[in-house]
């Protein structure tokens, strides 16, 4: 019998996000005071970053996240889709400047961070797990295998870092993109994620046989619109949030190439002067 209040553990996924907490507050407080003299506890930024961390094992470790491996594709979509723009943006921009500069000055990584941050690098890999995650060998191994679920995990929180890291990059070491560059680089993620959006949304077939034999939930969802919704949701809040971030950076740009405006004295009747 399914216990549907159930929470577990994945494997890996678990350890990885309680070790990110824990150095957190090292790092926060014990550390604070060599890292960033005079620096306060950043209560803001913490808040987001437990959230985000919250989030992410809300989408893996909840009765939520069984019903999606083992039922329902669109809810697995659904929760993918929280580790991809809410948590991993939250725990980015939970991490204040001189906590992640500590990491990024330390000597020899910066040759491997510079190359990790370019935006083709992480663009790329972003689209890459995205896309390369739906291939039905590849998805039926994940919801067939045990650690199916932390290698997912891992493998899209790690990726969402890297596609929000030159819009949302707290760091002065390795700074967020110009406006202009990250217009770019979301039209560009957009068009990349064009293939995999089309071939989950034109299957002439259900591509996934776990959900064909698993037991419908909800009655008159067939495993074959199951799909499509999935697809639906996929394309259609990725197209949201890349579509909404680049119009509020074409508006931020517009702005700050506008400059202050310039005050003009009031107009005054030539015989008031």
């Amino acid at each position: 019998m399914t216990n549907w209040a159930q929470w577990h553990n994945p494997s890996g996924l678990a350890d990885l996000l309680v070790g990110l907490a824990w150095l957190y507050l090292v790092l926060a407080g014990p550390l604070r005071p060599r890292l960033a003299p005079g620096q306060p506890w950043p209560r803001a930024e913490a808040i987001r970053f437990f959230s985000g961390l919250f989030l992410v094992y809300l989408a893996v470790g909840s009765p939520l996240s069984r019903i999606g491996t083992d039922y329902l594709f669109f809810v697995h979509i659904l929760l993918q889709l929280v580790i991809v723009f809410p948590a991993a943006s939250l725990v980015l921009r939970g991490v204040p400047a001189w906590m992640i500069d500590a990491l990024l000055r330390r000597p020899g990584g910066r040759p491997v961070w510079s190359r990790l941050f370019r935006p083709l690098t992480a663009g790329s890999v972003f689209v890459l797990v995205v896309s390369g995650w739906y291939v039905p060998r590849i998805f039926g191994w994940a919801l067939a295998h045990p650690a199916g679920p932390a290698v997912e995990g891992l493998l899209f929180f790690g990726a969402s870092l890297l596609f929000w890291w030159p819009l949302l990059s707290p760091s002065l070491v390795f700074p967020p993109l110009p406006y202009g560059g990250r217009i770019l680089y979301l039209f560009a993620i957009e068009v990349a994620l064009t293939g995999i959006f089309t071939y989950l949304l034109m299957g002439e077939h259900p591509l996934y046989p776990a959900y064909v034999l698993a037991p419908r939930l909800i009655p008159g969802l067939s495993a074959e619109n199951d799909q499509v919704l999935g697809a639906v949701l996929l394309s259609g809040v990725s197209s949201l949030v890349l579509v909404g971030f680049l119009l509020r950076n074409f508006l931020r740009w517009s702005r700050a190439d506008a400059g202050p405006a310039v005050r003009r004295p009031p107009f005054r009747p030539r015989s008031a002067r």
